[in-house]
């Protein structure tokens, strides 16, 4: 998968996940609401039933439901309604008997839940009790279709989610898509002028002999020309078939990174650079394009190379971990800030110590490779204290490789 695509997956589900959690959201504020208005109106309902009790001493609402119960100072009467057990509350009637306050009590007994209101009436005390069970097995209820109604609106906050993020990203992959096609095409039709002149170039600078350095200039220049077509129609193919899409091969990653300092051994010796090597005896398989990994390697030290100085140093090392193949290049150039290290890998981005060879697209096609291929790509730096870079990629299991 290319970092592209990447990025497209991670905005289709950023949008997917805030349309999820806001419809999700107004579920849960609604069901607040409902069960708070619920629980009010069950509170005002009791609170009329014991008030009109107490006040009046009947029952106002259903019998299985209310008792009123009358204190005259020396006996109790709860009339033909006879209340349940534990009831009257004495303490309750005997407090109120001895400072005439109005007293309410909220009772768990019998399994349910009692509301008691204790007043003076008269010369007395009148105690009204208000068995809650009805009301709760309402509150249950509601919570039970809440939950319910969760589970399916949850569902359809996931399903909307999905929808609208598809939707939404749609017109970003398209022009993205647009924009690839666009680049390869103007790349692969540049290719064949660009290399024409440049060819040209080389057979007029032959003719004129060696003292016409505007002929070398011209040279140089047409070569940079074709450097930036090709890293553009590279990066073109590697977003429009990321290598996750390619049938994969075994490349010998070991092999792979000999070979590279091989090729710049040369230039680094010109360049008054040591260039040091450290890779283990038996291969290092990872899963991939042997071209574009081979382009990854060559990238990571031409960029060594380009930032460390004459009589600096370059060190190669590839090992294997838990979490796959590591393939590290430090060099002992200037360095960089750590909080430029994410905009090492944009595209026309270029560093310093760059100079004319570079046009800022090495670094960001080189993290498109890595990506493409399930890997990760870190930095490691300080000024003046050169530079690190770590490329990990996951590795064949041994009997895979062997099968």
């Amino acid at each position: 998968m290319s970092f592209e695509d990447t990025m497209l997956r991670r905005a289709r589900a950023r949008v997917s996940l805030l349309v999820g959690l806001t419809m999700t959201a107004l579920l849960a504020l609604g069901a607040a609401i409902s069960y708070a208005a619920l629980l009010r109106y069950q509170h005002e309902q009791i609170e009329r039933e014991l008030n009109y009790g107490a006040v009046h001493g009947t029952i106002a609402g259903p019998p299985g439901c209310s008792w009123i119960i009358l204190y005259d100072g020396s006996r109790t009467d709860s009339g033909r309604n006879p209340p349940p057990a534990g009831f009257p509350l004495r303490s309750a009637i005997d407090a109120v008997a001895l400072d005439r306050q109005v007293r309410s009590d909220k009772v768990e007994r019998n399994g349910t839940t009692y509301y008691v209101r204790t007043q003076p009436r008269g010369t007395g005390v009148v105690q009204a009790v208000f068995d809650a069970r009805f009301q709760l097995a309402d509150r249950r209820h509601l919570l039970a279709a809440f939950f319910l109604a969760a589970i399916v609106g949850l569902a359809a906050a996931v399903l909307t989610g999905i929808t609208v993020g598809r939707r939404a990203v749609a017109p970003l992959a398209e022009a993205l898509g647009r924009q690839r096609r666009f680049v390869a095409d103007a790349s692969h039709e540049l290719r064949t002028p660009i290399a024409q002149v440049h060819t040209r170039a080389q057979i007029l600078a032959r003719r004129a002999g060696a003292d016409h350095a505007d002929y070398d200039r011209l040279i140089d220049t047409t070569r940079r020309l074709g450097e930036i077509v090709d890293e553009l129609l590279l990066s073109a193919r590697l977003a429009a078939t990321p290598a996750d899409r390619h049938p994969s091969e075994p490349v010998n990653l070991t092999l792979l990174a000999t070979q590279a300092v091989d090729c710049e051994a040369d230039r680094a010796a010109e360049q008054g650079v040591q260039l040091h090597l450290s890779v283990p005896d038996t291969p290092i398989l990872v899963p991939g394009i042997a071209s574009a990994l081979r382009r990854m390697v060559g990238e990571l030290l031409a960029n060594a190379l380009t930032h460390t100085p004459t009589g600096g140093r370059i060190d190669v090392a590839l090992r294997t971990s838990r979490r796959g193949a590591d393939l590290v290049v430090t060099d002992s150039g200037a360095g960089f800030d750590p909080a430029d290290a994410e905009h090492l890998f944009d595209r026309f981005h270029r560093g310093a110590g760059a100079k004319d060879r570079r046009f800022g697209l090495g670094l960001a096609l080189l993290r498109e490779v890595v990506t493409s291929h399930g890997g990760t790509i870190s930095t490691d730096s300080r000024p003046g204290a050169g530079a690190t870079f770590t490329v990990r990629l996951p590795t064949i299991p041994p009997r895979a490789s062997a099968g």
